[in-house]
């Protein structure tokens, strides 16, 4: 049954069984398919074979960082021991570098592009290769084994996803909405509503979308005009319109669950007045199979800068005839069950900034060991020098490299304390989320998209020609600070409620594992605890500035406190890593790990300071040019 989704009771070996097939496969197509032109096949494979998956640096987060073991023990996550997790990521790794990151290029050239009759054809590959991701069992690895998951931690998904994303950030875009809408029915549905539609979205044969943007309502999410009215069988008629719908058509999944937020008759005005209703693609049977297409339309597609693959729908409902959906939960709660939704994708939008970073640093490192241009200044005469010996090529990598590490430290702290939430009683794991979140989301993206304009400048003119793949991630990418609450939402979000939480002793909390971490720093890591020390008081200092004063003045400076932050937090897992790396073997990771930490807190965690009197401004420096001066 085409509806069934795929049981796996083993989703390492299904996974090897996979990747094994594929190896095969494009060798037998390398070997044999002489009516395809060599130049055009050696272009498609090297550009799919660009991507060599970082494990051996995940590992290093995970079990060393996050003492992935230590979560493991718990029985919740009994099968989620470090080697396991590892002989699940090295496959993951295999398979989205040999099927999935081929179809990165091909999808920024071509598309996704609507037909007359408002279907949606994605780029040549994209379909084969999101079936052959689904077969696989990669979809649904951290989600609930009763509705055919793979029960892993937060910590052990966010890890493979961080291998989709890096392979290609459109096609992964169509998963990550699925899982935030997964998120949501897990928490708010009924059984009714997670019998019938959650296995499916677990496996990922059915897709989920996110309704909340419309013309009128951006992120003054209380303005939405989306209607729902009561029918008789217990289902409601949804009428209005939706904009910025992340893949909201497309021929990939066999059917889409739009999750949509709309307002009841007699609701109250604003956010307190919104519900969240299930509106599926394709009405379903009472046999469970699919019916008659439901009123969703797509009127247009966008035309974007990047993710040219990703289809990003303006969708109608009930325009011509009824769109029906399901209540999830109670009325007038939208908001709150949406925000379980957005909260997820906050942090896999962060990994985005992360995951294109690490695409973009191989190859800007890749170009710069192979590209000869001048002499470094200890090079032979006359003997052109690679680009990577010259020093100031060398500060842009490793300023890539520190940034990139940082940022895995932090997202990844970010899951793993979403999964100890879960089995532990101690309220400071959720309050590191809620802290984290903004973070993982706002920092990570700003310096994400850092990371990939420097990688452009690494190529020189190269860089800024199409045809080199290195610009398509800083375009993709600018999507990044923009979607899911834009970089400056998140920085309200965190000067306004999050810095607050138990009267601010959260963040205390914090900056005291700081300062721990910084006094262990001795002997030949001395310098580095020095520098986390004065960072964490310019933090300390920032933050009860913060606490002191009224909203007003706070939401002026929440930009530049939320960057203070981030860096502090980075420079704190940083110097964690170099404790651990200088007691670890004697090898040349470990040692890369310590240097790589120093860069970090000599080039990087010195921003602490510049930031810390931005982050102590009041409103009048904001607005003191009137509207008319600017």
């Amino acid at each position: 049954n085409e509806l069934d989704p795929p049981s796996h009771t083993n989703l390492v070996e299904a996974a090897a069984t996979w990747a094994n097939w594929r190896i095969l496969a494009l060798f037998l197509q390398w070997e044999n398919n002489s009516s395809t032109d060599h130049d055009e096949m050696q272009s498609r494979r090297l550009d799919g074979m660009n991507y060599v998956p970082p494990l051996e640096d995940i590992r290093f987060v995970m079990s060393n960082l996050l003492d992935l073991d230590e979560l493991a023990a718990h029985g919740r996550f009994s099968m989620a021991d470090t080697d396991t997790v590892m002989e699940l990521l090295a496959e993951s790794g295999r398979f989205n570098a040999e099927v999935v990151a081929p179809t990165n290029r091909v999808g920024d050239m071509e598309g996704s592009h609507l037909q007359p009759d408002g279907s949606v054809v994605t780029p040549e590959g994209f379909k084969e290769a999101y079936q052959q991701f689904v077969e696989a069992g990669w979809n649904g690895i951290q989600f609930d084994p009763e509705y055919g998951g793979g029960g892993f931690p937060w910590l052990v998904g966010l890890a493979n996803q961080e291998l989709t994303v890096s392979s290609n950030m459109a096609f992964s875009l169509c998963p990550m909405l699925t899982q935030g809408a997964i998120e949501a029915l897990q928490s708010h549905g009924s059984d009714e509503q997670k019998s019938i539609f959650l296995a499916h979205m677990i496996s990922g044969w059915w897709s989920g979308t996110m309704n909340i943007t419309e013309p009128q309502a951006g992120s003054d999410v209380g303005a939405i005009t989306t209607k729902a009215s009561p029918r008789s069988d217990g289902w409601w008629n949804i009428t209005g319109t939706k904009i910025f719908i992340t893949w909201g058509e497309h021929d990939m999944a066999k059917n889409i669950i739009h999750f949509v937020l709309a307002r009841t008759p007699g609701a109250p005005p604003g956010t307190k007045g919104i519900s969240l209703f299930l509106v599926p693609k394709f009405r379903i049977n009472a046999d469970g199979t699919l019916g008659e297409r439901n009123d969703v339309v797509c009127a247009s597609l966008e035309h974007k800068m990047g993710i040219k693959a990703s289809p990003t729908a303006v969708l109608n409902f009930g325009e011509t005839g009824e769109a029906i959906g399901s209540l999830i939960g109670e009325e007038n709660r939208g908001i709150r069950y949406m925000f379980t939704t957005m909260n997820n994708a906050r942090l896999t939008v962060g990994l985005q900034g992360l995951a294109v970073s690490e695409r973009a640093y191989q190859q800007a490192k890749q170009y710069a060991t192979e590209r000869l241009q001048g002499q470094a200044f200890d090079a032979e005469p006359g003997r052109s020098s690679p680009i990577v010996e010259h020093a100031d090529v060398r500060r842009m990598l490793m300023t890539m490299k520190a940034s990139i590490e940082a940022m895995r430290a932090v997202l990844y702290l970010n899951a793993a304390s979403i999964d100890r939430s879960f089995i532990s009683e101690d309220p400071r794991h959720d309050e590191l989320v809620q802290i984290l979140t903004p973070i993982s989301k706002a920092w990570a993206t700003d310096l994400g998209m850092e990371v990939t304009s420097t990688a452009i400048q690494v190529y020189g003119g190269m860089g800024f020609v199409e045809e080199t793949g290195v610009a398509q991630h800083f375009r993709d990418l600018r999507i990044s600070p923009i979607y899911e609450g834009t970089n400056g939402v998140q920085a309200v979000d965190l000067v306004g409620r999050k810095i607050s939480l138990r009267n601010g002793e959260a963040m205390s909390d914090l900056i005291t594992d700081i300062r721990k971490t910084a006094s262990g720093a001795v002997d030949d890591l001395t310098s580095m605890g020095a520098a986390l020390h004065a960072a964490a008081s310019d933090l300390e200092t920032a933050t009860r500035w913060m606490l002191a004063h009224d909203i007003g003045d706070r939401l002026a400076s929440a930009t530049s406190y939320l960057a203070l932050l981030g860096y502090t937090v980075g420079g704190w897992l940083m110097v964690r890593s170099a404790i651990v790396a200088s007691s670890g073997p004697d090898s040349d990771f470990f040692k890369a790990k310590v240097s790589t930490a120093r860069f970090y807190t000599e080039q990087l965690l010195p921003r602490v300071h510049g930031l810390l009197g931005p982050s102590m401004c009041d409103a009048s420096s904001v607005f003191v040019v009137t509207t008319d001066q600017l």
